[in-house]
């Protein structure tokens, strides 16, 4: 059983996303153990990426301070392999744009992130019948999964056909956009949310884990007594981001969510 698999035996899991390099690389380190070490059951680890297309304001202008540090693929691989060594052991998915990866050399990129402790990939910007090369990239089993899988992406406007058709290449588990748009906060889960779960869980026996649009610790709740896993993106990003003390923050932050989610963990 892999780190992925191990996550999800204690449902719905609380999944924070943060950026590598903001404020600074070394703080954006110490946010992520944090978030790891105190109710984060898997992280979304951010690449940051000079046209972001499915992000909202919030990890934008979060990415682009990144940037404006000096962050590169390099230097994100390197830091995963330095939070594995200060002890991080629950599951970290990469989540980036594909033309970095493609400029870094995919079988490259793909090898080093391995090796430096990446459990997967979510690239929201590659499309199923262009993943070929990633695909073909990475190491797979005789059957062909991959080691390190490729997350799909569903959205509220998929049509079944090609829903099947996602979920057929799925592995790891289903990231479920709840709305339509960019990420962000909204004020309330979306209408019809469980209805769209019901859906995807016909299809597939894989996790789903609903991401975009949750702001509190109430919707993370709503949300996971529907899902597998809980994505919480711009809310986490706002708050270290806008703290003085953005590590204090962080542990503060993964202590709320973990705790309201806690209530709702059965084993599987």
């Amino acid at each position: 059983m892999n780190r992925i698999e191990t996550a999800f035996q204690n449902r719905p899991i609380f999944m924070p996303y943060f950026p590598l390099g903001f404020p600074s690389l070394d703080i954006s380190l110490d946010v992520i153990e944090t978030l790891a070490k105190n109710g984060a059951d898997l992280i979304e680890v951010g690449l940051s990426f000079s046209d972001p297309l499915a992000d909202g304001p919030v990890i934008q202008k979060a990415t682009q301070t990144a940037l404006e540090q000096g962050i590169t693929i390099k230097k994100s691989l390197e830091a995963i392999r330095n939070l594995r060594s200060r002890g991080v052991t629950i599951p970290l998915v990469l989540m980036g744009y594909y033309n970095p990866m493609l400029s870094y050399g995919l079988k490259n990129f793909i090898e080093e992130a391995g090796s430096s402790g990446v459990d997967g990939f979510i690239v929201p910007d590659l499309p199923l019948e262009e993943s070929g090369a990633f695909r073909s990239a990475a190491p797979s089993d005789k059957i062909g999964r991959m080691d390190l899988p490729l997350i799909s992406m569903l959205a509220p406007t998929t049509p079944s056909e090609r829903m099947e058709m996602l979920v057929g290449s799925a592995q790891g588990f289903i990231y479920l956009v709840s709305v339509t748009g960019v990420t962000g906060a909204r004020k309330d889960v979306p209408e019809g949310l469980g209805d769209l779960v019901s859906r995807v869980r016909q299809k597939t026996s894989l996790p789903v884990c609903v991401g975009f649009g949750i702001g509190t610790p109430q919707q993370a709740c709503a949300v996971g007594s529907l899902a597998d896993g809980v994505i919480i993106g711009s809310a986490c990003v706002r708050t270290i981001g806008e703290s003085p003390y953005p590590v204090q923050a962080a542990k503060e932050f993964a202590e709320i969510y973990s705790s309201a989610l806690m209530t709702l963990k059965s084993p599987s």
